[in-house]
């Protein structure tokens, strides 16, 4: 759906959002149950384990087992969400998110906390730029990354009633929430455009939306009309939103990710193979030092300014074709 581009003044972190929805839907879902890697505070589960004392089970650092527990619980008839920092759930757990989840189609619902670079003064054991591009390749999994609060607590109710595996990427960085109509809805597999342009697309999910958002309205005072597109359901991909991008011959994806197997990765496998346009694709190009989630984001290019750098010169490549 299209609404207005507007951005809030305050600022969130969407772990509130997470914890705060999966307590109502477990309210009413008996079903519903929260598996954690010593990982409560950082999940914002304190409440949730009061509440349900019964229904939180706490493996401790042991991300492997965590995963076989989770999958043990669908298969009773559970739904589990499984939370912990999406570095260690991710990496540490691949093996068994592959054989145990993916291969198996397991009803478990991934929750990949403090992703990105948002750990960024702990450095590149701790940050999570790899998750999506791991995840993307696996058969069955569905993988969303909320833009805001809004989107978060979407997400986490489409996850508890659809069935399979899923992957959803919650950020602790704050971030503004979306101002949007009052009918808005929320689809996997669907992507959100918040803004209409014909000059160009920016595709972002994450931590990147709003500065997307706020490059288009920098954009717009050189008089450049620039679309954004919240693509924040990576796998399955929102094609004919991509197809429709790359009718105007150039777009920039941006992504507080690795520039590899993420959304820049998902979005180009369908330009190249059906619809060739100019195209750039924003995100860490390795791994990154030890820094403020600010600072290194800046140090990419991950900033208003700099995605409209990147918007100028794809037009300018597309211009001179």
């Amino acid at each position: 759906m299209d609404v207005p581009a507007i951005l809030s003044d305050q600022l969130h972190d969407c772990r509130g959002a997470f914890s705060e929805t999966l307590e109502i839907l477990a309210a009413s879902d008996h079903r519903i149950v929260a598996v954690v890697n010593d990982s409560v505070g950082s999940s914002k589960l304190g409440n949730f384990r009061r509440r349900y004392p019964d229904r939180l089970i706490n493996v401790g650092i042991a991300e492997q087992t965590m995963i076989g527990v989770g999958a043990g619980l669908a298969n009773g008839g559970k739904v589990p969400f499984v939370s912990g920092a999406a570095c260690f759930l991710t990496a540490r757990g691949l093996e068994q998110i592959k054989a145990d989840l993916a291969y198996s189609n397991a009803n478990v619902k991934l929750c990949g906390i403090s992703s990105g670079v948002a750990y960024g003064e702990l450095g590149p054991t701790h940050h999570s730029i790899e998750d999506v591009g791991w995840l993307r390749v696996l058969a069955n999994m569905t993988i969303i990354v909320p833009a805001d609060r809004w989107e978060t607590a979407q997400a986490v109710k489409a996850a508890a009633g659809s069935d399979g595996p899923m992957f959803i990427r919650v950020s602790r960085e704050p971030v503004p929430d979306l101002v949007r109509a009052a009918d808005a809805t929320f689809r996997i597999g669907k992507s959100e455009t918040l803004r209409e342009g014909s000059d160009a697309v920016i595709i972002a999910n994450g931590t990147m939306v709003c500065r997307a958002l706020e490059a288009a309205e920098r954009m717009a005072g050189d008089g450049a009309d620039v679309r954004v597109v919240n693509m924040s359901t990576i796998a399955p991909l929102d094609v004919e939103a991509v197809l429709a991008a790359a009718d105007t011959g150039a777009v920039v994806t941006v992504e507080e990710h690795s520039v590899r197997g993420g959304l820049g990765s998902a979005v180009a496998e369908v330009t190249s193979t059906c619809k060739p346009c100019h195209m750039r694709i924003m995100g860490f190009a390795g791994f990154q030092p030890t820094g403020s989630a600010r600072f290194l984001c800046e140090r990419a290019g991950l900033s208003a300014e700099g995605i409209a750098a990147s918007v100028r010169a794809v037009i300018a490549a597309r211009g001179a074709r």
